[in-house]
């Protein structure tokens, strides 16, 4: 239930409140170089630290690898890394221990696992998990740049606020741009407004979601497979893994319900030498293979769940209607940190399907 992957094999462990979160990796061919400093890297955008409208838990994150590589190249065997965890307070939770907070997995996971589970923090539920698809992404991310590959995922909309993000855009300029705020947006000014109104949920003691989008340039023409492992398939399965996650979309995506096909349909062209089309509405992906523009997604990321606000839930152990305060510390919107992380899923979904394709060694 933990694990991704058919050649890409990844395993996360650990949970929110336990001692460590990581990854095991299998099928990183051997000799393949992984760069630590750009995996941290990558884990220091997925952290709370230094920004001011995120959770105050404060976790270095700083990794660790325990197997799998040497002299900065991969073994062959099983690649294993963690972070640890050292900024933990259960006693909040225990209070809630039988009275199930909305919007989490504490209900069902307790009916599914018993009073034996550890839900603090949401136990294996919680976005704490997500280091290690960050680090997998990573490493992904790094196989990826050898055969040209390149992606980059922003804030598209928080709330009603909307980025406005051109279609043309190089990645290195968005991702530039979507560097020099706290929200992930490439629109300084859509970026302003997003603060603000994180801001004012924050102290109306709720939260807000949105929109993350990700760019995907360079991949080869063909790759991907049919059907049930298509592109679309595959990134899905890695989205949805994702807390927050509640839905997806492929290029025009939901617009196309109302487009035509002399609309949708983008007409092929010669581009220097290259087949290319005048316009994306299917996000680089026919038939579930690429097709040599760029794969572009969105992702919904629904509002923090853990708000201040008293809400409606029941006692477990009392069998009555109570309310609920959560104490703890939150991310009034978790969009900003979320964008990381699904670059880092669609990386290890593009690397599983690149290695059964026999594009990277």
């Amino acid at each position: 239930m933990m694990r991704y992957g058919e050649r890409f094999r990844a395993t996360i462990f650990g949970s929110s409140h336990g001692p460590e979160v990581g990854v095991e990796i299998d099928g990183i061919p051997a000799g393949t170089p992984i760069d630590e400093a750009g995996i941290q890297r990558q884990l220091d955008r997925r952290r709370p630290v230094g920004r001011r409208l995120a959770t105050q838990r404060h976790e270095e994150d700083r990794l660790i690898v325990d197997a799998g590589l040497r002299e900065g190249r991969a073994t062959g065997e099983t690649f294993r890394a963690h972070a640890r965890n050292e900024d933990v307070r259960r006693e909040p939770y225990d209070r809630m221990r039988d009275t199930p907070r909305p919007g989490h997995a504490d209900y069902p996971a307790r009916v599914r696992y018993g009073e034996a589970a550890d839900l603090s923090g949401g136990g294996i539920f919680s976005g704490r998990m997500t280091v290690g698809l960050v680090i997998a992404g990573a490493i992904g991310r790094q196989m990826l740049a050898h055969r040209g590959v390149d992606l980059v995922g922003y804030t598209r909309s928080i709330g009603s606020v909307d980025a406005e993000v051109p279609e043309s855009e190089a990645i290195a300029e968005l991702r530039a741009r979507t560097e020099a705020n706290e929200v992930a947006a490439p629109d300084p000014a859509a970026a302003a407004r997003m603060e603000e109104a994180i801001a004012a949920a924050r102290r109306d003691g709720d939260s807000l979601g949105g929109v993350v989008e990700v760019r995907i340039d360079g991949l080869p023409v063909g790759l991907g497979e049919p059907f049930f492992d298509s592109i679309e398939s595959a990134i899905a399965h890695v989205a949805f893994a994702v807390p927050a996650v509640k839905g997806i979309e492929f290029g025009a995506g939901f617009r196309a319900a109302r487009m035509r096909g002399s609309e949708h349909n983008d007409p092929f062209r010669w581009v220097d030498g290259k087949v290319r089309t005048t316009t994306n509405h299917a996000g680089g992906i026919l038939g579930g293979l690429a097709t040599g523009m760029p794969v572009v997604f969105r992702a919904v990321v629904k509002p923090t769940s853990s708000i201040a606000r008293v809400q409606r839930t029941v006692d477990l152990a009392r069998g009555t209607d109570v309310p609920l305060r959560v104490t703890g510390r939150h991310d009034p919107c978790i969009v900003p940190r979320a964008v990381v992380v699904l670059e880092s899923v669609a990386a290890m979904a593009l690397a599983d399907l690149a290695l059964r394709g026999g594009y990277l060694p």
